[in-house]
Formats: C-alpha cells, structure tokens, sequence
C-alpha cells in the first residue's frame, strides 16, 4: 500500500516502500516537518536547514550485505552542507547514518558508473560493519548507527564531547569492544602497561599468540589489537592505529598475515585521523595490495567512531 508523506514545501511525495515510509515518519517526529529537494525522492531538508539527508534502500542479499547506488547529482547538493547519507535495508534494528563530509574526498578520488552512480555495498560481518564505495576501498561504520548519532551531527556541538584520544587509548577502546563481542583481545606486551582502564571495563589479555599464527609470529606480535574466537584460537579480527607512522607499514604487516596464514579469515581495519582516509584508500590501491586482494577485507576507522562504537556496545549492555 502506498503511503503520502507531506513535506514543508506542501509537495505530496508517494512511496510504496513501507520501510522508508516509517523512516521519514520518525524523521519527522523527531526534527519537524521535511522540506523535500530538486526533484528526487531521496533527498531532504531537515530540521528547518540543519542538515540535508539522503535515504538509500537496499534488500538484504546472501551473506547479509546490501547494494546501492548513489547518484552523482544527489551528492553535489549535499556539498557545503551539513549533509547525511542514510542506509536502510530488511531487518534494520537501527538506521544506518554516514556524515558525507567524511567521505567527500573518497568519493572525489573515484569515477561513478556509467549510469552516474557510485556503486556502494553495506557488508554485515561478525566482526564489523563495513562500507564498501567501488574502486575505493572498505570503511568501518559500526560507529554510525543509531539516532543519537544523527543527533549528534546535526546539532556539531555534541560532537565536542569526544576526548583526544592517545594510541595506548584507542587500543584500550578496541580491545573493550572486542571483549563485548566475546572475543580474547591480543594487545603487544610492551603496550599492556599503557593501557587506560578509566575508559573501559578491565579486560585480560591472551597470554600468547595463536597457533594458527605461529609461522609469522615476529610479524603478528608487532599488531596493536587483535580479535581471537574464544575456545579455537582463530584470528577475526586485526587493527593497527597509525597517528604518525606509515599506513603501508600496518597494510605490510596484514598483508603478511593476510598471504602467509591462508586459514586466517580475518578483518583488517588502519585506525587513523580523518585527514589520512584518502591515503588509505591510496594506499590500498598499490598494485601489492590489489593482487593479493587484501582490499577487498581491509577497512578504515576514525578515533572518534572507534570512542561511539564502544560507547553504543557499552549502552546496550546496561
């Protein structure tokens, strides 16, 4: 059954998409009556000029993941604006929402499709959430669910609340959402003693490496955090936070890992500052990284959404 939605310029939009429909409901309830722009279905004003969204669908495809195209045109009117990208799809507990000034210059260093689209997926992994925009590379977004951080970009203020964080910290963080997620966290041993327990419930550390690892174990103990299933030692998940050093030099190491342990079925994530995404995806693109495939399991992560993600995981256990 179709559903009228009426927006602040007194234009009737009809959308037979019962999803959307409850979404742009809550969207309204929460900022007001929307203005609806150009002539597109997708793209609004809310929150009388605070922000511009613009809400993709998607069904939920085999091996949960879901496929969008977003439109060239659409993205240039979110330019110098406080603009959002939402992805909704099937069985959604929450929506999903992406700040696109985070992702301007990614979608900058790539050509759309022939038909005027950058062709994006949403992978929903055990491990993580990832972003996938073609020919750029994957971008961890676990950090972007739920309202609060619409909210939060909408009213910037909010986003001051977010402490600098030191390496040692994000290491902390990642190894408390790690621990949330039921896995054992491997953090150096030279990196223990730094580790900040006034931001996260105290975990312990596995006491060595993993068999599986053992063959690179001079590569793999150099890693900042990594995520081991409980009870058979599998490598799930890898991080390395680079403030200063080389991003090639974390690649290096996951692609070692990535070529030298073939049963490791592991997710790679580089945590760095927003300034160094387009060198990530730079990066990520050397013809190395491309033959061994390693882009297609490697993501990037901002401190600031590695501090939302433990902060949302932490909330939903109280």
């Amino acid at each position: 059954m179709k559903v009228r939605f009426l927006c602040e310029t007194d234009v009737r939009v009809t959308l037979a998409n019962p999803l959307k429909n409850a979404f742009l409901d809550e969207l309204t309830n929460r900022y007001g009556r929307l203005t609806k722009l150009s002539d597109s279905l997708s793209l609004f004003d809310i929150g009388r000029g605070a922000a511009r969204i613009y809400i993709r669908y998607s069904k939920l495809h085999k091996d949960r993941r879901t496929f969008f195209g977003l439109r060239r045109e659409d993205l240039r009117q979110l330019e110098g604006h406080t603009g959002i990208i939402c992805f909704l799809w099937e069985d959604q507990s929450e929506p999903l929402f992406i700040p696109f000034a985070e992702y301007e210059g990614v979608f900058d260093s790539v050509s759309p499709a022939r038909d005027g689209q950058y062709k994006t997926q949403v992978f929903m992994r055990e491990e993580t959430t990832d972003l996938y925009v073609a020919n750029a590379g994957r971008f961890n977004v676990d950090a972007h669910f739920g309202w609060e951080r619409l909210d939060a970009v909408v009213d910037r203020s909010r986003l001051a609340h977010v402490p600098q964080l030191s390496h040692a910290q994000v290491q902390t963080l990642l190894g408390a959402i790690g621990t949330i997620k039921g896995y054992e966290i491997w953090i150096p041993s030279s990196d223990k003693s730094a580790l900040d327990w006034s931001l996260v419930k105290k975990f312990e550390c596995a006491p060595k490496i993993p068999c599986q690892v053992r063959q690179i174990e001079n590569v793999f103990s150099e890693i900042d955090v990594v995520w081991i299933e409980r009870g058979v030692g599998h490598v799930r998940a890898a991080f390395e936070v680079e403030y200063s050093t080389p991003i090639y030099s974390g690649l290096l190491r996951f692609n070692d890992l990535h070529l030298m342990c073939p049963g490791v079925n592991a997710t790679y994530s580089i945590v760095s500052g927003a300034d160094r995404r387009g060198l990530f995806v730079r990066q990520l693109t050397r013809p190395t990284f491309t033959a061994s495939h390693l882009a297609e399991r490697c993501t990037f992560i901002e401190y600031p959404d590695v501090f939302a993600w433990h902060a949302r995981l932490a909330r939903n256990q109280e």
